[in-house]
């Protein structure tokens, strides 16, 4: 064991010893010799004689993990060089004190001493007394020597870790703020890939790139926190190396777990809120009178707000922000599904995005605040973000950031209620802030048989924005985002999902097809057609709408994609032509005669007036009108077969169809896979105007009555691939042959329906 006489100031040349330098980067390059080297600056232990001062003199384990480091060397990575100094020009402050004391002694260990040292530590980097005793014997040093030596290499090891994490975080905070100036330029830049024109921000609209990059931004500001509290979680010096189970825990915590930064609430306060909001929801859901009033015209529910700000105790959430309206709403029924897959549906964002189609455009978990009691995800709490449509572009859509909390209430009963948070959102992003989720959700009770009862509550904060005269009424009464189109779309889900594994299928349901392979084979294509109906018809950011003026006078709004891997659709340049009217007709009348076979005819213009025979039919639901058909048109050159899929709820309906190949589609009825079957939908969405006093509106064929069935609002797509190659440019003829594919399809369908002046 060497010994160094410190009452000798060390010469220049002690101190520029190469040996006494610590590298960080050398010990990454070399963790063998590099790495012995960097420990030999750091192992000169004092060794502070009987009286036992520094805290040595316990061997507890805790003691073992405390780093005792003098007030002088504050921090990890200070060079032994400069200890030696300040301990030295210490030592000649103090000459008179150190008479009275014993004078301290400085080891610096050999380079065979280190060797044997680093190969236990590789092996055991916290050593028990044992390991210690036998190892202090072995190299001829104090058994405090050893354990002070561990305790240094743990520190070095510790700051190597702490500066690499601080380096990740880094280049986490630079790509996040690359990610802003690419939106900043995004927004700046914005041009219209149809016209060429350039766009503004003043309407409100966004591409789907930048929409895509604000969710992808709030993930990575969630990851970024937790990397934060990985390196916050310990005070410098600490170990890191405790609990082998520590790293798994991290993974399973929220960024909202330590820190309070970017979503500006801590968890407890999160919590907190959700469980208010648990309780609003349960007593919306069970109310009767005072708080909800059936409406005498409509026998629709409508909450009394001043009976709600007094009984709940809320208070005004306007805070100087643009004049809202509020949309309230409540709808009960039954559904044909069991429990546990209809919880598992709305807390998992994709399965909820499938489950609602026609009214959720986009959806995403931002972040896991609290993962629940697994399987049945009871106490589970997530930030998740959705945009919400109608199927037209006309009406714009609802883009909100929200709060979704589920939890147990009884053994039967389970609860699952949404809330919009101030701070959370508008710290992820604040120009979205224009529609808020007061406490929303529903509440499932397990009755028999595999059936459920729902009691739905949505309750809106909504900025007051044009909606286009067509569907102000709708909008505006709460009808077009409420709990009874919720409900609807739900029973029809659940009951189209029951008939899909039915394996015991009448056969007056299921003619022109063999097998039950064949038969899933053709709904799982009919719904894979109508979720793509969805997804291209609404006024989500995916599409550029622009109003195009006909001769006839007709509203119509094109947009273009290109497809350029995706099997499911054919690759190329493909048009969007898209026309919403209204009509005076029932929603019923119209829906019977946009999906009856023997009346195509009558209104598409692509089978020239020929017969069409029926091949499949499907039944996906009770009522008649929820099913897939497979019809061929007859001409004098070929026969063309078309897969129809009709649906029909309480609130809207929908006629979706596709030319497809009549060789694919004949594998398909086998029960072969039809995922990559190219297909291209086209169709009908149908719903009420909203005025259900409306008099004097067709209810039949023939006849007029004053029935309180209102008008129809009729939106017509086509879509057609104007060609093949990707890289193709969009012409004007390809525009105007789709504009009077629906112009001359609305003309007939008036003609028909006799209502020409509707």
């Amino acid at each position: 064991m060497g010994v160094v006489d410190m009452t000798n100031p060390p010469t220049k040349d002690f101190f520029a010893s190469p040996a006494l330098s610590l590298s960080l980067a050398g010990i990454f390059r070399d963790a063998g010799a590099t790495a012995a080297a960097a420990t030999a600056s750091a192992s000169m232990e004092v060794e502070e004689g009987d009286e036992g001062s520094g805290g040595g003199g316990g061997s507890g384990s805790k003691k073992d993990d405390t780093v005792e480091i003098s007030s002088e060397n504050s921090g990890p990575a200070r060079s032994r060089s400069e200890d030696d100094l300040l301990d030295h020009d210490d030592d000649e402050d103090d000459a008179d004190k150190s008479k009275k004391k014993k004078r301290k002694k400085y080891h610096r260990h050999t380079a065979d001493q280190i060797r044997e040292m680093e190969a236990l530590f590789k092996e055991s980097p916290h050593p028990d007394e044992k390991q210690r005793q036998q190892l202090s014997k072995q190299l001829g040093l104090a058994p405090r020597q050893v354990k002070f030596w561990f305790q240094n290499r743990r520190t070095q090891i510790k700051a190597i870790q702490e500066r690499h994490e601080n380096s990740l975080l880094k280049q986490e905070l630079e790509k996040l703020r690359d990610e802003n100036k690419a939106m900043r330029e995004t927004i700046n830049k914005a041009c219209c890939l149809n016209c060429g024109m350039a766009t503004t921000a003043k309407d409100g609209s966004i591409t789907a790139e930048e929409q895509q990059l604000r969710i992808e931004n709030a993930k990575l500001k969630a990851e970024v926190e937790k990397l934060r509290t990985v390196i916050g979680k310990y005070p410098p010096g600490a170990s890191t190396t405790g609990s082998c189970s520590s790293g798994n825990d991290q993974e399973n915590r929220s960024s909202l777990d330590f820190y309070t930064g970017i979503f500006g609430l801590e968890k407890s306060r999160i919590m907190e809120i959700v469980n208010q909001a648990m309780e609003e929801l349960q007593k919306m859901a069970t109310a009767g009178e005072p708080l909800w009033v059936r409406s005498v015209e409509t026998g629709r529910e409508i909450l009394n707000y001043d009976e709600y700000v007094k009984e709940l105790s809320v208070e005004s959430s306007s805070n100087g922000r643009p004049k809202r309206s509020i949309e309230a709403s409540r709808e009960t029924g039954v559904v044909f599904l069991d429990l546990p897959r209809l919880v598992q549906s709305f807390m998992d964002a994709n399965q909820w995005k499938e489950m609602f189609p026609c009214i959720i455009s986009k959806a995403a978990t931002v972040d896991v605040i609290c993962h629940g009691e697994a399987p049945n995800k009871n106490g589970a709490v997530q930030l998740m973000f959705a945009e919400l449509q109608m199927l037209t572009p006309l009406v714009p859509t609802r883009e909100v950031y929200f709060v979704r909390y589920c939890k147990q209430l009884s053994a039967e009963q389970w609860a699952i209620v949404d809330v919009s948070i101030d701070k959370v959102e508008e710290n992820i992003d604040a120009s979205l802030v224009k529609c808020r989720k007061r406490p929303s959700g529903c509440i499932i009770q397990d009755t028999t048989n595999g059936h459920c009862k729902v009691i739905w509550v949505e309750h809106l904060e909504c900025q007051k924005n044009t909606v286009h005269t067509l569907y102000r009424t709708i909008v505006r009464s709460g009808l077009a985002f409420g709990a009874r189109h919720w409900m609807a779309t739900l029973q029809h889900q659940c009951e189209r999902l029951v008939f899909f594994m039915a394996t015991n299928v009448p056969t007056k349901d299921s003619t022109g097809v063999a097998t039950l392979a064949g038969r899933k084979s053709i709904l799982k294509l009919a719904q894979r057609m109508t979720w793509s109906f969805c997804h291209s018809i609404g006024a989500s950011s995916y599409h550029t709408w622009n109003k195009v003026s006909t001769k006839t006078g007709e509203d119509i709004r094109v947009s273009s994609r290109k497809n350029l891997n995706d099997p499911g659709e054919p690759h190329g340049v493909i048009v969007c032509a898209v026309s919403s009217v209204w009509l005076p007709v029932s929603p019923t009348l119209l829906f019977d005669f946009l999906r009856d076979e023997s009346r195509r005819s009558e209104w598409d213009i692509m089978s020239n007036g020929g017969p069409v025979q029926s091949i499949a039919n499907l039944a996906k639901g009770k009522d008649r009108g929820n099913a897939v058909t497979i019809q061929a048109m007859k001409s004098k050159e070929n026969s063309m077969w078309v897969l129809q899929d009709s649906c029909t709820n309480a609130f809207e309906s929908m006629v979706v169809f596709a030319h497809v190949d009549v060789t694919g589609i004949q594998s398909v009825i086998t029960g072969c896979d039809s995922s990559n079957m190219a297909i291209l939908p086209s169709g009908f969405s149908i719903l009420p105007d909203g005025l259900e006093s409306r008099p004097l509106v067709i209810s039949s064929r023939h006849e007029k009555s004053n029935d309180t069935e209102g008008g129809s609002l009729l939106t017509v797509a086509f879509q057609i691939l104007t060609n093949s190659s990707p890289t193709a440019k969009l012409t004007m003829e390809s525009v105007e042959s789709v504009n009077t594919i629906v112009s001359c399809t609305l003309r007939n369908i008036k003609t028909s329906l006799q209502c020409e002046d509707g």
